[in-house]
């Protein structure tokens, strides 16, 4: 009983924080990401986030939460990824980024969690992540849900609580043949 009213309370406490998040609020314009791939390669939020919804998700290859997480991220990419959505013509996608300090822990971490998506990044500095210190991360894993222009939609604990908001951006419309014209 005492364990189940700690995490309640500790959740509750999260929640909280991320609300009073003055940075990174619902319908702000969410910050450029500018940061190396597991090859070294720069990849941005701006040039991923285009004409898709994106979830950026914060973790790290040390933070259990993160890695008991990931099962649940890869089924949620595997669900959403090729499916339609509602004023996004490339659909959705996900950004990892790692607040690791080791790159050889990073990658296999990516590798070991079955995180196949091509859209991960870290400045390897763990904490003092500036990825973290613009989105005021002050715990992981912590996700944000963007639209196709770049506006926060939501901003979760974990990547799981975003489900009821992306599932309202799916095309559920019927499309229907008209005589084989359409």
């Amino acid at each position: 009983m005492k364990k189940t009213l700690f995490a309640l309370l500790l959740a509750g406490a999260s929640t909280f924080a991320q609300a009073q998040n003055p940075k990174i609020t619902v319908g702000t314009q969410a910050p450029e990401l500018l940061f190396s791939n597991p090859a070294g390669k720069e990849i941005s939020l701006k040039q991923i986030n285009s004409k898709k919804y994106i979830l950026i998700d914060f973790w790290a290859s040390w933070c259990g939460p993160c890695r008991r997480a990931n099962p649940g991220l890869v089924k949620f990419y595997k669900t959403y990824a090729h499916k339609k959505f509602t004023g996004a013509k490339k659909g959705f996608d996900i950004l990892s980024v790692s607040l690791d300090k080791d790159k050889d822990a990073w990658v296999a971490a990516i590798q070991k969690d079955s995180l196949y998506w091509s859209n991960h990044m870290s400045d390897l500095k763990g904490w003092n992540s500036e990825a973290a210190q613009t989105y005021a991360v002050q715990y992981i894993p912590q996700a944000f849900l963007l639209d196709p222009n770049g506006k926060v939609i939501g901003a979760y604990m974990t990547a799981d609580q975003a489900i009821p908001d992306i599932e309202k951006l799916v095309d559920n419309k019927k499309r229907k043949k008209f005589l084989g014209i359409f």
